[in-house]
């Protein structure tokens, strides 16, 4: 944790609505990765999607703009929304297994 992370933030979203058994995962680390943004995302038992992304805070806004439509098949219903400082912790995006 040795870098500075100064004018990058974080912030850690539930994506409700149609969200699994669409594409949204994948598709998402594709936005993030395109965007530049760190982090991961996941499925949640409750039929919700998990994500916590870093960046800088106008590429973060236009990825949780996507996050508000997702792919063509999704039917996003809320995106609940808890920023906070970057941490670095990730070297890229990728989707987390749920076991």
């Amino acid at each position: 944790m040795g870098r500075s992370m100064s004018g990058t933030r974080r912030a850690s979203l539930r994506i409700e609505g149609k969200v699994q058994g669409v594409f949204f995962r994948e598709s998402a680390r594709v936005e993030a990765t395109r965007l530049g943004l760190t982090g991961w995302v996941r499925n949640r038992p409750d039929g919700s999607v998990e994500a916590v992304v870093e960046g800088e805070p106008a590429v973060l806004e236009e990825f949780i703009r996507w996050c508000h439509r997702g792919p063509s098949q999704a039917r996003v219903s809320g995106v609940q929304r808890t920023d906070g400082e970057a941490t670095g912790e990730f070297s890229h995006f990728n989707v987390e297994r749920t076991s």
